[in-house]
């Protein structure tokens, strides 16, 4: 396991607005960090004496290297990412067929799940100690590897998850060459009962529909045992490997 005394010190949540966010920033809180930066597209605050909220938008990387220069001074050791998008703002979901492909949802789609995460880590990582601990994390999604893919559909979210891994991957073989103790790591909550599954939750199995308090934990304890040897993997929340 890795050496988490400690850890982190500083937090910063990009998406303290949605289910999984907002419970990690309880859980964070519970856990005495010190300072929790909560980013959300409107900057409303979370409770707790140790928040600092603040508005970023993914779609606009002045709003993120903004919200990086306003953490420059208490910098995060710990980044989790847990925005992002399975049915789009105008109502459209995941294709099941090649014939219902649309360029203008599949170029949101990968502006919402891959390129807006990677603008973040950009303006992130390089805040990172060189000395100690530090993860940088982002919520991804098991459809979005390659090697499990055995139903096909949902072509835009699987691509951009799939988009998502590789990139993480990247930023964890390049971060890893000055940065000896930091991981960098997708994350698969399983299905958590949140407005992003909602109209996906019908044939979820009994007892694997999670709330956002127990994702929370669950992906908090599997970052606690992640260390630079783990770099560049996604992992589900029981700590399992996800195949690439």
């Amino acid at each position: 396991m890795a050496d988490t005394a400690q850890f982190p010190k500083t937090a910063a949540i990009f998406g303290a607005s949605g289910g999984i966010g907002a419970a990690i920033c309880a859980a964070l809180t519970e856990r005495g960090v010190g300072t929790i930066y909560a980013g959300s597209r409107g900057g409303a605050a979370s409770a707790g004496d140790s928040v600092r909220s603040f508005a970023f938008d993914l779609t606009d990387e002045a709003s993120i290297a903004a919200a990086a220069d306003m953490m420059s001074a208490t910098p995060p050791d710990l980044v989790i990412v847990t925005s992002g998008v399975l049915t789009l703002s105008n109502g459209t979901g995941p294709e099941r067929t090649y014939r219902k492909l649309d360029a203008t949802a599949m170029q949101e789609m990968l502006l919402l799940n891959a390129i807006g995460p990677a603008i973040i880590a950009k303006h992130m990582l390089p805040l990172f100690p060189r000395d100690r601990r530090a993860v940088f994390a982002a919520l991804s999604a098991r459809v979005g590897s390659i090697g499990d893919n055995r139903m096909g559909g949902w072509h835009s979210y699987r691509a951009s998850k799939a988009a998502l891994n590789m990139m993480l991957k990247n930023f964890a073989i390049e971060l890893g060459r000055t940065h000896k103790h930091a991981v960098v790591a997708g994350l698969h909550p399983g299905t958590v009962d949140t407005a992003l599954s909602q109209p996906f939750q019908g044939n979820v199995p009994d007892g694997k529909l999670f709330t956002p308090q127990h994702s929370a934990e669950s992906l908090l304890a599997v970052l606690d045992g992640l260390g630079p040897q783990h770099s560049g993997g996604v992992f589900d929340w029981a700590g399992k490997r996800v195949p690439e």
